[in-house]
């Protein structure tokens, strides 16, 4: 059998594991963190569970297709339940659009604020069919290793005027403003700016309309320890507190890596889930790089950052307005998203994401208490803004908004609380800028121009996450652990390894 190394342990990282440990290969995940999860870390305190990052669950199928891979039952590891609404779309007067999965009550939704829109919504699904199935299930889980496979689906691309941004695309269908906004937010959701991100990302509609919105009992977290069990069932060994150092090299091979403490790591192949410009910039010296050095990676754009706060309340709040997922959506739109992106600058206003798990699952806090967390993205750190002194106004500055709109005496009812910044990213996700979702989707830096599932510069290191192809968001990282699969192959038989552990100077 193959040894293979995987980097990191978020999704990405945990599906690519699992698939090639159910293949034969002897599979060995290095963490730096004190528990799996990569940016789906699980915070807890005072009796509470706080997601870290992702907690909207689409393509529920592919957790399904990986663990049948393995020969096993997902719903034997955790379970999934609906939400209904998707989300709770308010506007800048608190007033509420729900979203679902049923076109009837979309369609009267749409009808309370703008009846001529109906019909072009109408419009606007029937299309989404068509880029679902090219975008996802023909180019998700296929690797763009050579130009020649940009060529091949470029006419197919044009035909679906993927050269529009997402807020154009819905913009020829949609007249309302409001409107507008809430079926093109969804690019948001994978570090995507909605007026540069490229229209082939409306296919989330059709995604979501087919599979609907999901939510794992025990949080997003119950899907890690699910993964990780899974994994460690089929001999894999998962390394925590573990940091890799220094990718080793030799010629067009990577040969191990050398952790922190100067232990060394061999492998035959190696998975990186960390980042691909930390991969590239920190962890493989400049000399051995072709076509990623510094002045490349630093060339490329990337996402916005978030500033994301959890608490937990004594008070329930189950007499206000709010859903499971809520999107507050402030008066500024294109204005804000052009600071966030392009100006690189820190607004005073902002739009937020409200989760809400309690509501579904009581579990995630203590008895009698309600469990948040509130997201805002924000400029990746080329910004400049100092965080050390903006943090603590920022986050004054949202609470007490959402105490005067929607959770009534807030501030003096939190019984736990802890926030993240673009510090975080940056420092401890190792994500170059603090970028919250890695490479922008930007159609430049789509498909064939992202960064590739196997490297340009070594024949045997291999990507997986937000910042390779086909992108971030749940199915993004998930299809790029079907394409390494792939492209590793079967274990193969090959010579008996020496322990996986060496000295410093191996």
């Amino acid at each position: 059998m193959s040894r293979i190394l995987v980097i990191g342990s978020g999704f990405g990282g945990l599906g690519a594991a699992i698939r090639l440990a159910a293949k034969g290969h002897e599979v060995h995940v290095i963490e730096k963190r004190d528990k799996p999860g990569g940016r789906a870390y699980v915070y807890e305190m005072n009796g509470f569970k706080f997601d870290g990052g992702p907690t909207v669950i689409t393509a529920p199928f592919m957790f399904d297709d990986l663990w049948k891979a393995a020969g096993k039952r997902r719903e034997d590891y955790f379970q999934l339940v609906p939400c209904d609404p998707f989300y709770r779309i308010f506007d800048k007067h608190a007033q509420a659009f729900d979203y679902n999965g049923n076109p009837e009550f979309i369609h009267q939704q749409i009808a309370e604020r703008s009846p001529q829109d109906v019909e072009g919504y109408k419009r606007f699904m029937a299309t989404t069919k068509a880029i679902f199935q090219k975008g996802f299930v023909e180019l998700a889980d296929k690797p763009f290793l050579h130009f020649t496979d940009m060529l091949k689906v470029a006419p197919d691309l044009i035909k679906m005027q993927s050269y529009l941004s997402v807020y154009s695309y819905v913009s020829q269908f949609i007249q309302d403003d409001f409107l507008r906004r809430v079926f093109s937010f969804h690019p948001l959701l994978i570090g995507g700016n909605p007026f540069d991100s490229p229209s082939i990302y409306a296919m989330i509609h059709y995604l979501e309309r087919e599979w609907g919105i999901h939510y794992a009992v025990g949080g997003t977290g119950a899907i890690i320890q699910a993964m990780t069990r899974l994994f460690t069932e089929l001999g894999g060994k998962i390394h925590l507190n573990t940091e890799v150092k220094e990718i080793l090299v030799n010629g067009r091979k990577v040969t191990g890596v050398q952790l922190a403490d100067g232990t060394v790591m061999k492998a035959d192949q190696i998975v990186s889930n960390a980042d691909v410009a930390f991969t590239y910039r920190n962890l493989i010296p400049q000399q051995y790089r072709r076509k990623y050095t510094d002045r490349k990676v630093e060339s490329m754009k990337y996402s916005m950052s978030l500033f994301v706060i959890y608490f937990g309340t004594k008070r329930r709040y189950r007499d206000t307005k709010l859903a499971h997922h809520n999107i507050i959506l402030g008066d500024r739109y294109k204005g804000l998203l052009t600071d966030i992106f392009n100006k690189q600058q820190l607004s005073e206003d902002f739009s937020l994401y409200l989760h809400m798990p309690t509501i579904t699952d009581p579990s995630m806090a203590p008895e009698g208490h309600e469990a948040f967390y509130v997201l805002s993205p924000v400029p990746h750190l080329g910004s400049g803004v100092d965080w050390t002194k903006a943090a603590k106004p920022y986050r004054d500055s949202i609470m007490q908004f959402l105490e005067d709109n929607y959770l009534p005496d807030l501030q003096e009812n939190i019984v736990a609380e802890h926030y993240i910044d673009p510090l975080h990213f940056q420092n401890t996700l190792n994500s170059y800028m603090g970028s919250a979702f890695s490479v922008q989707p930007i159609l430049t830096q789509s498909a064939w121009f992202r960064p590739h599932n196997r490297s340009e510069d070594f024949d045997n290191l291999y990507f997986v996450g937000a910042g390779t192809h086909p992108g971030a968001g749940l199915p993004g990282v998930l299809s790029s652990s079907i394409i390494v699969e792939n492209l590793i192959g079967d274990a193969t038989s090959v010579s008996a390894h020496q322990p996986i552990l060496a000295g410093a100077n191996a």
